[in-house]
């Protein structure tokens, strides 16, 4: 190769230098670029052609900010903030492996500069974190993107996970997708289950062996409740677990202040709130099935008053509880 042919390359280099080494804190002179081309790209330049070159990326729009201590990028898609936001939601997504978790930070981190490497400390530990051990994760996505697209129907197997702590093979299933859920940190799959007759929500991270079948879908405004499509507000307020039982206005009265900010996490601000004999009462439209468990997770500070039959289902729990811790 001749000493030509790198030296084309130079421009596209120096902008890569500049993405890679520059910010706000940390001008590149001239003599800078000198030694990173040589160093990463084994390209020898003259310093009048560095600054030729950066002339040409400031004249092409490049961002690039320059006074006598140097130059530096001063525009990028993602500020060092907006990443690390995007990383540590990386490293809480239960449902990405440890392998593809490490691999999507690694993607992120080069977004910004080497500097900006060195503040991610907790990446190293990403081993650490409680992760799924689906590799075919991101293949279900684009498989579940490709049946929505052409309005197909896919079959699956969905996994439980045993006493190993690993997904063991479960039972096979036929449904219409519709849309994917990020809810409570996982993924679900919204979709009719053609076998049962009715909407479904299955977490991504537990399918495996997805087939796109030719089989047409199920159109979705023409099943009962989604004439008018999907509510998205009902899966924040609504589902707060993802069961697929119709929501009913459930009312219950809660003891101390502080359970305001577990309703508004949970429920979002979609509920009624009123003092009734030296209690607060709170009215929600949500599943049954889904505040069951809720009711019984704040049981210490949560009276489910309404429905009946929901408040005798709890008693039932309850009793059921007491035998089982009773001495």
């Amino acid at each position: 190769m001749s000493d030509f042919e790198p030296k084309k390359n130079a421009l596209l280099h120096i902008l890569q230098i500049f993405q890679k080494y520059s910010d706000c804190d940390h001008l590149l002179t001239q003599d800078d670029i000198l030694r990173y081309l040589a160093r990463d790209y084994g390209i020898e330049l003259e310093r009048k052609a560095v600054g030729r070159n950066i002339s040409y990326l400031k004249e092409a729009g490049v961002e690039i900010e320059s006074s006598k201590q140097g130059s530096y990028l001063s525009y990028r898609d993602f500020d060092d903030s907006e990443l690390r936001l995007l990383v540590d939601g990386v490293l809480a997504s239960r449902y990405i492996t440890a392998k593809h978790s490490k691999q999507l930070i690694e993607k992120l981190c080069n977004l910004s500069t080497v500097y900006f490497r060195s503040h991610v400390k907790n990446v190293c530990s990403v081993d650490q974190w409680s992760k799924s051990d689906n590799s075919q994760f991101f293949l279900n996505i684009s498989l579940v993107d490709e049946a929505i697209e052409g309005g197909k129907q896919i079959s699956f197997t969905y996994n439980r996970y045993g006493t190993d702590k690993r997904l063991h093979k479960g039972g096979s299933h036929c449904v219409s997708p519709y849309q994917l859920i990020l809810h409570n940190q996982r993924y679900y799959l919204m979709a009719y289950h053609e076998e049962r007759e009715h909407m479904s929500y299955f977490r991504l991270d537990k399918i495996t062996n997805i087939t796109v079948l030719d089989s047409p879908a199920t159109e979705l405004r023409s099943i009962e409740g989604y004439k008018h499509g999907i509510d998205y507000k009902r899966f924040s307020s609504a589902l707060p677990y993802m069961f697929s039982d119709e929501p009913e206005l459930i009312t219950f009265s809660i003891d101390g202040d502080w359970m305001i900010d577990q309703i508004v996490d949970w429920f979002g601000f979609d509920f009624k709130i009123e003092d009734k004999d030296e209690k607060k009462t709170v009215t929600v439209k949500a599943s049954p099935l889904a505040m069951e468990y809720w009711a019984m997770q704040y049981l210490n500070n949560v009276e489910v008053l309404s429905p009946l039959s929901l408040r005798e289902k709890i008693k039932a729990n309850l009793k059921k509880a007491q035998t089982k811790y009773a001495d």
